[in-house]
């Protein structure tokens, strides 16, 4: 069987923890920060974690992540 492609956005954004997590950065923190409040900005300095949905998908996409 031939080897798989990983998908080169998705080995940017994401990376993948010891316990077998998917870690990433949060959404919304990019543009028009003058309109969002100071605590949303703040909370998403923070990286995230995709839901176990999202992770099965995405662990597809980068399949050689350690």
């Amino acid at each position: 069987m031939p080897k798989m492609k990983t998908h080169s956005a998705s080995k940017k954004r994401f990376k993948v923890t010891g316990s077998g997590k998917i870690k990433m950065g949060q959404a919304f923190r990019s543009h028009r920060l003058s309109s969002k409040p100071r605590k949303t900005k703040k909370q998403h300095r923070s990286t995230a974690y995709a839901t176990q949905a999202d992770a099965s998908r995405i662990k597809q996409l980068i399949p050689y992540a350690k």
